[in-house]
């Protein structure tokens, strides 16, 4: 399905964060003023063709019946293979003296805290992202906005079992880290040099058995406070940036 992005607000914020669209269509009825005139602008910087279409074709296609008179269409995100995310990390770890990372979210539902993991990936260079491609998740112009863009600057593979993408990076030479709070051992005494995939469990059940059963070992992230748990966008961010510590160079 198209991914519509209705409203002159969110249409300007579309094209000020990148995010890919294939067509801006306007109201042939629509008063021209400011707004619309910094959309133009930037649609031509972004070369994004602007169509007049009648205003009853966008109350046709509108979610939600507040589209002023504009509704751009995002561009499908364009995902890669397991192969291309595995390529990627070998190519990292040939030029990083053996270190790479993955991410595989397994069935991250919260579209916040997914952009906010692609972010966390994209800063301490991870290679790719693995996702499921049922019950999570996916792409779509809202992960541009909740990632900051970093979503366009990271390979993300969508795969039907996750286990099966396990093994493939185990073939490689990956070891697979699953983040717990069950984990006997605390992330800061647990090995995470060279190549990692680490993988993050649902906002409400955590890393499902099957997945489980197929990590080589599991970590947590130590706590002091009473508070239960981080949630899991902050909790995959410190447990990166304690595979970026200890394969800093």
């Amino acid at each position: 399905m198209a991914d519509y992005i209705e409203g002159k607000h969110p249409v300007i914020e579309a094209l000020r964060v990148g995010i890919p669209l294939t067509q801006i269509m306007v109201a042939d009825n629509l008063k021209r003023d400011g707004m619309l005139a910094d959309i133009e602008r930037k649609a031509r910087r972004a070369e994004v063709p602007i169509k007049l279409v009648p205003r009853k074709k966008l109350d046709d296609v509108s979610s939600r019946g507040s589209h002023q008179g504009i509704i751009a269409i995002a561009r499908e995100f364009d995902y890669v293979s397991m192969r291309q995310i595995m390529e990627a990390a070998n190519q990292q770890a040939a030029d990083a003296n053996g270190r790479a990372l993955v991410v595989i979210l397994d069935h991250i539902t919260d579209a916040g805290n997914f952009g906010a993991i692609v972010r966390s990936a994209h800063t301490v260079g991870a290679s790719g992202i693995v996702i499921p491609n049922k019950r999570s998740c996916q792409v779509t112009a809202a992960t541009y906005k909740s990632s900051a863009g970093a979503i366009a600057h990271l390979p993300v593979s969508r795969v039907s079992n996750l286990a099966n993408a396990m093994e493939a990076l185990k073939k490689e030479g990956f070891w697979i880290a699953g983040a717990s709070e069950h984990a006997s051992d605390i992330i800061w005494n647990a090995n995470l040099s060279g190549k990692i995939a680490l993988v993050m469990g649902s906002e409400n059940e955590g890393i499902s058995r099957l997945v489980l059963e197929h990590c080589d070992f599991l970590v947590k992230l130590p706590q002091v406070g009473k508070v239960e748990s981080l949630n899991v966008a902050q909790a995959a961010t410190a447990c990166m940036y304690e595979w970026l510590r200890q394969n800093w160079l």
